[in-house]
This record gives structure tokens, sequence and C-alpha cells, in this order.
């Protein structure tokens, strides 16, 4: 079934958002997004105002023309949701910055067919606070901004800082300024893009990057069920201290070995291997 967009409205900045993405430049988000060249789309789902997303397009704007496409809000764990039954309005918070009221993949949407006047010729999300390992793919807001971007045959790849505080951005900005670079001189595969997570440790204290399958998680009690003051019932996902599986060539394997985690994902969902043996079924 067809989707209908929902309308867009693009509205002046706000003045709480303005002054946090304020440079020396005049009028300016950053002085590098004067620079012209590529078209770079930067987006994630900590939401506009997150430090990592300014410190990645910072970045980013040695490589030529950055726009930022973001969430107004914190939209963690978001997943592949696209915003259908409601309009979507966008504020130009500074020039090239834009806050939606919607998910990351409303922003990809928004920014290739709607804002920009051009496609981008790469899409990073990022980045992100807190690892996006094994099953995190299927919820993040950030890994399926990437998916997204690659579903619509634009190079993409996702990066996020495997830590929950004292965040190292400038690490993962460099290696996504190094990824970047590279991929924009071979390419990456038809129909895949990059799920990278980044150690949150100092840039001598990484051993190298390897190339991962996505790792599995241990999965304990994850639903955390209180009493309000009322007597009534309510509930947390996620509660649970959450382990993993200790599989060599993983992604968690790698981060906690002191690696930048590489896994190469794809739009096609097909559990191909399965098919022939699915054939054989006689219904």
């Amino acid at each position: 079934m067809g989707c209908q967009w929902s309308e867009v409205q693009i509205l002046s900045p706000r003045p709480f958002l303005r002054g946090f993405f304020r440079s020396s430049a005049p009028n300016n988000l950053f002085p590098h997004l004067a620079k012209m060249g590529m078209k770079i789309l930067i987006t994630n789902d900590d939401g506009v105002s997150s430090e990592g997303l300014r410190i990645l397009a910072q970045k980013m704007g040695a490589l030529g023309e950055v726009y930022v496409v973001a969430p107004d809000r914190e939209r963690s764990a978001a997943a592949h949701s696209l915003t259908l039954h409601r309009p979507l309005r966008v504020e130009e918070v500074s020039p090239k910055v834009y806050a939606v009221d919607g998910t990351p993949v409303d922003c990809i949407n928004l920014a290739v067919f709607g804002i920009l006047k051009a496609r981008p010729q790469l899409v990073v999300s990022g980045i992100n606070k807190g690892p996006n390992l094994g099953e995190d793919v299927v919820y993040s807001g950030t890994v399926s901004a990437a998916f997204e971007a690659t579903f619509l045959g634009i190079p993409a790849f996702a990066i996020s800082l495997a830590s929950r505080s004292n965040f190292k951005y400038g690490v993962a900005a460099n290696f996504a300024l190094k990824m970047a670079r590279y991929i924009m001189q071979v390419g990456l595969p038809e129909g895949t893009f990059l799920n990278i997570n980044v150690p949150n440790l100092e840039e001598d204290e990484i051993r190298s990057y390897k190339i991962t399958r996505q790792g599995k998680r241990v999965f304990g009690e994850s639903v955390v069920e209180e009493v309000d003051p009322r007597g009534k019932k309510y509930y947390w996902i996620g509660g649970d201290e959450q382990r993993f599986q200790e599989i060599e060539g993983t992604d968690f394997y790698a981060v906690a070995n002191h690696y930048i985690s590489i896994t190469p994902l794809r739009v096609d969902l097909t559990n191909h291997s399965a098919v022939k043996e699915l054939e054989g079924w006689k219904l």
C-alpha cells in the first residue's frame, strides 16, 4: 500500500536552539559549512541539540557542504518509524540546520525530498550517545536513518560511541571523517550501509578497527514494574543491565577489546540461505 506524505511546515528559528548553534562566523552554524563541494547530510536520534551531532557536523565540513536535518528532541529507539498520521513541522534553527518534530527516518525523507535542493552524496548518522551493537540495530533511530538513506540510493553510515557518559566525541568524529573520505573514493556495495561503533577511549588506546558481524546480547528481565502513589501499576522497559555473548568476530567482541567495529548491514532483509529449504515445504 502506498504512503501519503504528511504536510510539512518550515518555521523560523527557535531562540533557545539558535544560541546552541552559534559560532564565530556571522549567521553561520560552523565556518566549514560555507565550503562548497560534495553535499553531506547529517542526522541522528539524540536530537538537533546533541553535542555529538554538532562535533560530527564540524568535522564533516572539511569534505564539503554540510546540512543538518535532525529531530527536535531525543528520539532514541524510534527504529524505522515514519510519521504518516499528522503534519510534520520543520524549524530552521540556523543556516543549513533544521529541526524536525519527527523521527530520524522522517528527517532523511524531508531532507532528500523537501529541504535540500539536490540529493546529498553522503549521509552520516550520529554520533550516537551510546552503542548500537547486536540487536540494538533493530531499535536504533541512528542506524535506521542510515538504512533509509541506503534504501533511497545514497551512501550512508551510522556511528555510535560505546559509552553512557564522559563521551569522547572527537575520537569518533575523526574516524567518521576518515570513513567518509574512503567511502567517497571507493563506494559501498550495493544496498549496503555501515554500522560503526567506537570505543570511548583516547585515540592512542584504540588498537585499530575490525570488520565485524552483528553480535548477540544476553537478555535478562528487561521490564520493570512499579506502583505509582495512586496504587496503579506502571512499567519501564529496559531496566536490566544487559550483557553480550563473547563471540570473536562480532561487534561486541571488537569494542570490548578496544577495536572500532565496522559492521556491514543491508537493506535486503531476506534470509537467502533459507529460501531453498523453504521451497521444499509441502503445506
